[in-house]
């Protein structure tokens, strides 16, 4: 496992409501965020909350919570930052990625 902070962000706003849902499901406060081929770019994210990071996983860290990222997303998503927003259209993990050379207007899918 690698712990490289350079290679991923999470924000504090993001940890908190990571915090949040594993307290309320019982779960470790570890957010998985994996890259999957597919949505209306190419690519889209995919998050879901973890048991353990794998042996081959990036890790950030924001207080008590880690963000895990597999080695082979990591590739496209090196250098992002994982927030959570909440507006009008509701609330969501966004990923702030600076590989993605266009994205989606949901913001879930982009293309490199």
């Amino acid at each position: 496992m690698a712990t490289l902070p350079a290679d991923i962000a999470l924000t504090p706003a993001a940890a908190a409501r990571v915090a949040a849902i594993a307290a309320r499901q019982g779960k470790p406060a570890i957010l998985r965020l994996s890259v999957e081929g597919g949505g209306c770019s190419g690519f889209q994210y995919k998050f879901g909350l973890a048991e353990a990071p794998d042996a081959d996983d990036t890790i950030a860290s924001t207080g008590d919570v880690r963000l895990v990222v597999d080695g082979i997303s990591l590739d496209l998503v090196r250098g992002a930052s994982v927030d959570y927003v909440e507006c009008l259209g509701g609330a969501a993990f966004r990923v702030t990625n600076p590989n993605a050379a266009s994205g989606c207007g949901c913001g879930t899918s982009f293309a490199i």
